[in-house]
């Protein structure tokens, strides 16, 4: 259901609805939350790239900022993890979500470089690259997790993003590759 949900293009919240009509998402958070059973992740639950990866642009001298829809909460677990980055944001943080362009809008004015010197990494076309592309963004395409796979043959996935990438591991070097044609 999850796969179908995400292949009409429909937020991955409308999944709750088709087992549970009415489902509030942000009240049953709460719920566990007052049961003592709040979101949470930790070390273990990232994908095994995304430290080094980050650690090595930082090391290459670029500005580093993760941002994504996500909770509060989440974006305080991230900043608690110590992830080598010069910014963790998230939606509800800035209370607007992708695909909304105020979401872009509010990463724009959260870093210090102009939109076509900021390249923003993301694994759906819909919420992540056709917008950040919208606004001037250069964007890289991973392909992994459940949109990555599932729009993968869209033909946008080869002609918006700037770059496709199957890791994060990947980015130091194209980073410096394209920065380099670009000079």
């Amino acid at each position: 259901m999850f796969g179908a949900v995400i292949a009409k293009g429909l937020d991955y919240r409308e999944t709750f609805q088709v087992f549970r009509p009415g489902f509030d998402l942000a009240k049953a958070r709460q719920e566990r939350a007052d049961a003592g059973q709040p979101e949470w992740f930790g070390e273990e639950d990232l994908y095994p790239d995304v430290r080094p990866a980050l650690a090595q642009l930082r090391a290459d001298g670029l500005w580093v900022g993760v941002a994504g829809n996500q909770t509060v909460r989440a974006g305080g677990i991230l900043r608690e993890l110590g992830l080598p980055a010069d910014m963790i944001a998230t939606s509800d943080d800035w209370g607007v979500a992708k695909p909304d362009l105020g979401f872009f809008r509010q990463m724009l004015e959260a870093t210090p470089r102009g939109a076509d010197e900021i390249l923003y990494v993301g694994d759906r076309l819909d919420n992540d690259i056709q917008p950040a592309a919208g606004l001037g963004l250069r964007t890289a395409l991973i392909r992994r997790g459940p949109w990555g796979i599932i729009q993968q043959g869209d033909p946008d996935a080869e002609r918006v993003p700037t770059m496709r990438i199957d890791s994060l591991a990947e980015l130091p070097g194209r980073i410096a590759a394209f920065n380099a044609a670009e000079s």
